[in-house]
């Protein structure tokens, strides 16, 4: 099998879009990212770190994860100090889960012994990986999966990071003042692009909610499977909050007119192409998510937005200088100092790095409106000595 793509994944496309004459592009998406056998998402191939095609903030450096993890002991606090779930959904490899659980396992115990972190998996190859990361864990009974519609009920924080980002999206343009939408065709050997009439009516209700369109002859994303997904975890999370990490932008922004082409990429060896068609199964495919419709959709079922801002306010609300002082003044070898400092640097860096292009929403559901360690204001915040 060729790296470039799988041809099995391919013939399979091609043959279910002779059939019907052509499916939307959030078709091709799905199965580009989750066959159940050659996804993307679901084989075994490495995704992540240098050997991979892209790297996530907690595969970056533990910090980011030990600071999540001072923000989910306030919740615990919040929530009356009992039982509690953390759930998370996409963990991939675990390194977010691994750092959030040693982190408190070491700073709060009493917070550790009386958690349960709940893993939401689809893909065979990530649990094999996720069991090896987090033996530990598993062995103390702190870890375990579950299907989705397990946590009904559930009292806690679900947890995403780079989710939402990887679900398929609708492609939209606008011409002659009217929407249209991308259809995958089968062309030669290969895939083509068709412009037809909107898939669903739910596309149109989209834009009338966030009361924007795209401007005339640009293309723009429609995620429906993130509002699906929103009202799915405020249906399932009975009291608590959701801790949402990803890359986007508000909606008036993310339609801005002068981004013409949308934000949809995909990344392959650290590279990055607007060519869905070439490595099917073989690349990853993101789009820039919509916060606002995250919002809305979050308060009509029940979530409050508590806090909303970019990862660099996050972290750094949540101590991000004390700990990379903390972590410097522990390292002797000066190379070794500096090192660690520009490795952390990419977590809040604005340009080159991740500290403005990702967001954060913190919603809360049956808690009132908590004043959030997260929402410290910067000027606020001491300068370590």
């Amino acid at each position: 099998m060729s790296e470039e793509q799988k041809s099995g994944l391919v013939a399979e496309l091609q043959r279910q879009i002779e059939s019907v004459g052509g499916i939307p592009f959030a078709d091709f998406m799905e199965q580009a990212l989750y066959h159940p056998e050659h996804g993307y998402y679901t084989s075994g191939r490495t995704r992540i770190g240098k050997q991979g095609d892209f790297f996530t903030s907690s595969s970056v450096h533990s910090c980011f994860g030990q600071l999540i993890a001072r923000q989910l002991e306030q919740m615990w606090h919040l929530s009356g100090q009992g039982a509690f779930i953390i759930a998370e959904q996409g963990a991939g490899e675990g390194h977010l889960c691994l750092d959030i659980l040693d982190a408190l396992e070491d700073k709060y115990p009493e917070f550790y012994a009386c958690l349960e972190y709940r893993i939401v998996e689809i893909s065979a190859a990530n649990r094999r990986r996720q069991e090896q990361a987090l033996q530990r864990h598993f062995s103390a009974g702190r870890v375990t999966w579950c299907e989705f519609d397990d946590l009904q009920g559930m009292q806690g924080c679900f947890v995403s990071n780079e989710l939402l980002d990887a679900f398929p999206i609708h492609l939209i343009e606008k011409h002659a003042g009217k929407l249209q939408e991308v259809y995958v065709v089968n062309r030669g050997d290969g895939f083509a692009e068709e412009l037809r009439p909107l898939s669903v009516n739910l596309i149109q209700d989209y834009f009338q909610r966030i009361g924007i369109e795209p401007a005339e002859g640009n293309r723009c994303e429609v995620n429906l499977a993130a509002c699906d997904w929103m009202e799915r975890v405020a249906a399932v999370l009975e009291r608590g909050f959701v801790l949402t990490v990803d890359y986007g932008f508000l909606a008036e922004e993310l339609h801005a007119p002068f981004r013409h082409a949308g934000t949809f990429l995909c990344y392959h060896q650290h590279q990055t192409s607007e060519d869905p068609y070439r490595r099917v199964g073989c690349q990853d495919m993101t789009a820039h998510i919509d916060f606002t419709t995250l919002q809305e959709v979050g308060c009509q079922q029940g979530l409050d937005t508590l806090y909303f801002g970019q990862q660099y306010q996050f972290l750094m609300g949540l101590g991000f200088l004390e700990m990379l002082m903390e972590m410097e003044s522990r390292e002797t070898d000066p190379k070794k100092a500096q090192a660690l400092r520009m490795n952390l640097k990419t977590l809040i860096l604005p340009e080159g790095g991740m500290g403005e292009s990702f967001k954060v929403l913190v919603q809360g559901k049956n808690v009132g409106r908590p004043e959030l360690i997260c929402n410290k204001r910067i000027r606020d915040i001491a300068m370590p000595t």
